[in-house]
């Protein structure tokens, strides 16, 4: 029958919901998490943004078929064209100018998942670079979702930081979400238990540094860094 990505999040339950449903995040959604959090994983995120254009460069590089190069092509043309303008014009509403953010040092957070992905697709294949930025692309969109059937999550002007949660639960985002969830059940469908016990690791991994990523911004770790 083969593998799913499902089998991915069981393996690593305990971990995936910690990410899921971390602080951060819960915080996020009922409008109690400080403004300077958010401010802070802001700045970092747009760091990351730069990384994850540079993963998809290289899994254009890593690609075994022509379908998969104009996978990787239009991820970075995304990143790189729309989504970063977009997230640098949402930094600008929250007092992040430009030029700040292109003087940011990054946190060890940053660093940490970044490079994990990066290394990971730079030894492994194609399939273990996607299970690395699984829990971003994927994960972000099931945030949204999350959140929106939490009681306690308020929406529109109550919440500051709505425009996040609609950015996510968007239909463009979660129609990414879902094409990265086809490519990976249909190669996830062919692999070993062995192959799959490896990816399980890699997708463990980038889930516990995902954590990191949201504990960085809730406990506003490496601001000495950022300031």
């Amino acid at each position: 029958m083969g593998y799913r990505f499902t089998d991915l999040t069981t393996a690593c339950h305990n971990d995936w919901r910690a990410y899921i449903e971390h602080d951060f995040v819960r915080q996020l959604g009922s409008a109690t998490l400080p403004e300077a959090s958010f401010r802070h994983y802001l700045k970092q995120d747009y760091l990351f943004l730069i990384h994850f254009a540079r993963a998809y460069a290289l899994a254009a590089y890593k690609s075994p078929t022509l379908a998969d190069l104009r996978q990787a092509h239009e991820g970075l043309k995304a990143i790189v064209d729309v989504e970063l303008g977009l997230h640098v014009g949402f930094c600008q509403e929250w007092g992040i100018s430009e030029q700040e953010l292109e003087a940011l040092p990054e946190a060890r957070a940053t660093l940490a998942y970044t490079r994990y992905v990066l290394d990971t697709g730079s030894r492994g294949d194609l399939l273990d670079l996607h299970v690395a930025l699984a829990p971003c692309l994927v994960g972000y969109g099931e945030i949204a979702n999350w959140l929106n059937a939490q009681p306690s999550t308020l929406r529109g002007e109550q919440n500051p930081f709505d425009a996040w949660i609609a950015m996510y639960e968007g239909d463009e985002f979660q129609a990414a979400m879902h094409a990265e969830l086809e490519w990976l059940n249909n190669r996830l469908a062919d692999v070993t238990p062995a192959r799959f016990a490896e990816l399980s690791k890699i997708f463990r991994d980038a889930t516990r540094l995902e954590i990191d990523f949201w504990q960085m911004g809730l406990a506003l770790i490496d601001q000495d860094l950022t300031a």
